[in-house]
């Protein structure tokens, strides 16, 4: 409210002298309407002669007024939740999603709040609506979805600084739902599909590579050691011999076969 040097002048005194005198003529019947209780959690912006009384809102209790001159408003102080239905977003990466959101407040200041917006609840409402929309329009998809904290807090700045000379305190925005459309939904799925399907023939190539390199490894190593290749050609019949269903072909040397024949020769 902008400084008034200016009273309700000399007339306005009169009006209310007189407002005075006829409520103490006819006391006590005049003070059932003088007298007016504000809630704990109300308070009372009080106008004589159209000019809000005080910088101060009055309450909570009892509060008197003039019947003839004084008029006031209740302004209720709880945190009010404004439900923002679906919006339709168009995201920096060209991605349509309807996203709803909420947001807590509560009017600090009742004078602000009667005295600079006419509907202070209505404005909050719509300014909620704007600031959603244009604040994720310029945020991705993939932001939308993994920032979301982020982006409330975002929000809940602006409106908190745009509100602030409504009497306006903004406690908290949540984005409470992210709705994508069906076609963009397969459309991402396909997309995931294909990089798992990648990334899984990179895991496969790189598994032959190393095993590769491995055998190249254990080749070096039995190739020194000839005994180590025949210990090595045995545990792989142990382990086939471990399958009961199992068929082992087990061939023999040539040079076996030589030596038997030499001596049956000499026999």
């Amino acid at each position: 409210i902008a400084d008034r040097r200016e009273g309700i002048g000399v007339c306005g005194w009169i009006l209310v002298s007189i407002s005075f005198l006829l409520v103490l003529i006819t006391f006590p019947i005049s003070i059932w309407a003088c007298i007016k209780v504000i809630r704990e959690y109300e308070r009372a912006v009080v106008f004589r002669l159209g000019r809000i009384l005080s910088r101060k809102a009055k309450g909570p209790g009892l509060i008197l007024i003039l019947p003839c001159t004084d008029t006031f408003l209740r302004v209720d102080l709880r945190t009010v939740t404004c439900n923002i239905p679906p919006q339709e977003i168009l995201t920096k990466d060209a991605v349509a999603t309807q996203v709803e959101g909420v947001v807590y407040y509560r009017i600090h200041s009742a004078v602000s709040a009667v005295a600079n917006v006419t509907d202070v609840h209505s404005a909050t409402f719509l300014l909620a609506q704007t600031t959603l929309r244009n604040v994720l329009g310029t945020q991705s998809l993939a932001w939308l979805l993994a920032g979301r904290e982020e982006i409330a807090r975002n929000i809940q700045a602006i409106l908190d600084s745009a509100t602030e000379q409504w009497g306006i305190k903004v406690a908290r925005v949540e984005i409470r739902d992210v709705r994508i459309p069906v076609a963009t939904q397969r459309a991402m799925a396909a997309e995931a599909e294909a990089a798992r399907q990648a990334r899984a023939k990179v895991v496969a190539a790189e598994g032959e590579m190393n095993a590769s390199k491995a055998l190249e490894q254990a080749s070096t190593v039995l190739a020194e050691s000839p005994a180590g290749l025949q210990l090595r050609y045995l545990q792989a019949l142990t382990t086939l011999a471990a399958e009961n269903n199992s068929t082992i072909v087990f061939p023999l040397p040539i040079n076996m076969f030589d030596s038997l024949g030499q001596k049956n020769r000499g026999g």
